[in-house]
């Protein structure tokens, strides 16, 4: 069968699906609509499948198409790695490389990456994004390399490594009312109105679910995108924040505050490494994803793997 095909389709077949969008690809192809157009259908007939298909304004990928794009991304990498056999130096690497995660990676894991990448790899210039909820489904698009997030489970469409787990506790100031109770319920957590950290993606959604089962809701008085406010807020009110458990740790170092564990039993949470399956071969990729994973399992604010 490859004698019938046209090994440059594969190219224009993976930025097609990379970007569902016709304009888009032939703009980064550096060739017309109308050429792009045509090689679409003739992939749509090389592969007995539409490939994209319209959905209100926009394109999105079949799932046949979302498989190929897997296999299209390893055959062009090790194509790619024929033809490139030089060693990689991080002292050498020269680009910027973007980074997304939760504000809390941002104040207590990045200034650690920016560090090692000062004294191994001068030459690359490193970008930060706050991680959205949005971002899971745009990491090509906005050019983001990796990423760190909580999910409940690995994305199907990214490749990921898993950085650990843990479960939500709630966080309060050290004279808190209910620092005296020996014994505490569901209604106790509810009886006090609470902060919510918005920033970097959800980070307390298993207590709301876990209340509602019991019947409870709780009141979210106070929403700030930043843990620095959050300490500052808690330190002096009554209100209750409800976060992962390693983050309570760290919190309550250098703060008048305190944790206790949640009552009653919620899911854990799961916190993955994530990047596009176009770097998993990438030489620079694999060394810089290699480092950032080292340094957010070993470091005292992190997870680790548990």
């Amino acid at each position: 069968m490859i004698n019938h095909i046209n090994l440059n389709l594969l190219r224009s077949l993976q930025v097609l699906l990379e970007e569902c969008h016709v304009s888009r690809a032939a703009a980064r192809l550096n060739l017309t609509q109308s050429a792009v157009s045509r090689q679409l259908a003739q992939l749509r007939e090389l592969c007995d499948d539409p490939l994209l298909v319209r959905s209100g304004n926009q394109l999105i990928a079949t799932p046949r198409a979302l498989t190929l794009l897997q296999r299209v991304n390893q055959i062009l990498g090790q194509a790619d790695e024929l033809f490139n056999d030089a060693p990689f130096s991080p002292k050498n690497w020269q680009r910027e490389f973007v980074f997304a995660s939760s504000d809390y990676v941002a104040q207590f894991v990045v200034p650690q990456i920016i560090t090692l990448l000062d004294q191994q790899a001068p030459q690359v210039d490193f970008s930060y994004r706050l991680w959205q909820q949005d971002y899971l489904q745009k990491i090509q698009a906005m050019n983001i390399d990796l990423a760190s997030t909580m999910l409940p489970e690995p994305p199907a469409h990214l490749s990921s490594i898993l950085l650990g787990q843990d479960h939500s506790v709630c966080v309060m100031r050290t004279e808190h009312p209910l620092t005296k109770l020996s014994d505490w319920q569901g209604e106790n957590l509810v009886a006090f109105p609470h902060l919510k950290v918005t920033g970097g993606g959800d980070k307390d959604s298993h207590v709301d679910i876990a209340l509602q089962q019991m019947g409870l809701q709780r009141r979210v008085a106070v929403k700030v995108p930043f843990f620095s406010t959050a300490v500052k807020v808690i330190e002096e009110t009554d209100l209750l924040t409800v976060v992962p458990e390693h983050i309570a740790h760290n919190l309550t170092k250098d703060a008048s505050l305190t944790f206790r564990p949640l009552p009653f039993d919620t899911a854990s949470h799961q916190y993955w490494l994530m990047w596009h399956p176009k770097y998993d071969h990438d030489k620079a990729h694999e060394w810089m994803r290699e480092q950032v994973l080292q340094i957010m399992r070993i470091s005292p604010s992190s997870i680790g793997v548990q």
